[in-house]
């Protein structure tokens, strides 16, 4: 039966009592989560589980930005874009945003899941074919469903099945999407081969750059510059503010029309209260010391690289990363879960990723670099790491 479908109450029982067996079933599982509040300051904690990859969240200049503009535009946005929530800030991201990533066009949303649901439901619906890698990021598994178009599953990065699909199809229009850099393995999806398919079936490719901007590429423009695919007019991107930029909201960058499409048509930019103008002004901060220090995003690679290159000194599995995220393969969640336990003990916090963000028999170790991180730093991680994995 499914997770979240509810049994026949019992006779004389609450109608929510099957919330408990739900819960036993997790906990037997090694799948119960909990929430964790940490303290605004841990001293002698190393974070390495966090997404803070340019190491910006609370850089001066990127606070002083944040608390000028809470003195200016108040703690909120006080309503949708499309009302009173579009500021002179959100104006200035959105171009700098989309100069960066030589596009024409940009849009700003409360969050990068919503900019990821607001583009794929406004550019496919009833009667359109949409293509999702396997293991895309949970934002675009939930827009796909909620599109309401014809879903087709492909294995991770298969371009050859990507073409199949595409060459199959019926409907008149396709849209085909696909992490840039994956959340999990850290791996770099073949953008250049996917969109010369899709380009040829005359399809429309969207590119989540969540963990690409910022990182991938030439002063962290992301991999779908990197791919030589900038401003092309069948390529869409989504990013996210609240990784490398440190801050919180999300963006769609593309072709003019798009964005003028999307300002008409997308449910969570007219629905939803705009980004707060607070988090507007620090990620775009991060994105001004990102174009004056571009060496950033390759300082943050070269840490992911050394520290998956020393986890596989320990004789553990670790993928190679494109970007900023290290993956340790440990294998049953209860094992990945005592892994992050022993390691944040030790003063290492690393992220644990369990089924349903993976599939069963593949739970691992998440290690997010930064472009502040020392040699010291890494050396300490490796140490604690081949402690907490020791006989598990």
């Amino acid at each position: 039966m499914s997770e979240n479908r509810p049994q026949p109450a019992p006779s004389g029982g609450h109608p929510l009592d099957w919330l408990e067996i739900r819960e036993k079933e997790r906990v037997a599982a090694g799948l119960r989560r909990r929430l964790r509040p940490r303290p605004a300051d841990e001293p002698g904690v190393l974070d390495l589980a966090g997404n803070d990859y340019l190491g910006l969240a609370r850089h001066p200049r990127v606070l002083a930005a944040a608390a000028d503009a809470v003195r200016v535009w108040g703690a909120g946005s006080t309503g949708s874009r499309l009302v009173t929530g579009s500021t002179d800030l959100h104006a200035e991201l959105e171009a700098e945003l989309a100069a960066h990533l030589e596009s024409e066009a940009a849009l700003v949303f409360s969050s990068g899941y919503l900019a990821n649901i607001g583009a794929i439901t406004s550019l496919a619906g009833r009667g359109d074919l949409v293509v999702s890698d396997a293991i895309n990021h949970a934002s675009i598994v939930d827009a796909c469903r909620l599109s309401r178009a014809r879903v087709a599953i492909t294995p991770h990065c298969d371009v050859a099945a990507l073409a199949e699909v595409l060459a199959q199809r019926t409907e008149e229009r396709a849209l085909v999407v696909v992490d840039a850099v994956f959340s999990v393995d850290g791996d770099l999806a073949p953008l250049a081969e996917i969109a010369a398919v899709v380009r040829r079936y005359n399809a429309v490719l969207l590119v989540d750059e969540a963990h690409g901007l910022g990182v991938v590429g030439e002063a962290g423009r992301g991999a779908v510059h990197a791919a030589g695919l900038a401003g092309a007019d069948h390529v869409v991107q989504t990013v996210t503010l609240s990784k490398a930029m440190g801050s919180q909201g999300g963006a769609v960058v593309g072709p003019q029309r798009v964005v003028d499409h999307l300002v008409d048509t997308a449910r969570p930019f007219i629905f939803d209260t705009g980004l707060a103008p607070v988090c507007a002004a620090a990620a775009l901060e991060s994105l001004r010391m990102l174009r004056e220090e571009p060496a950033l995003a390759g300082a943050v690679r070269a840490r992911a690289r050394q520290i998956a290159d020393g986890a596989r000194g320990l004789g553990l599995r670790a993928t190679v990363p494109a970007g900023a995220v290290a993956s340790v393969l440990i294998g049953a969640p209860d094992a990945a879960f005592e892994a992050a336990r022993r390691s944040a003990e030790a003063g290492v916090r690393v992220g644990c990723f369990r089924p349903p963000s993976v599939p069963d028999g593949i739970s691992r170790l998440r290690l997010a670099a930064r472009a502040d991180l020392t040699d010291a730093d890494v050396a300490r991680a490796l140490d604690v790491l081949a402690e907490a994995t020791k006989g598990l």
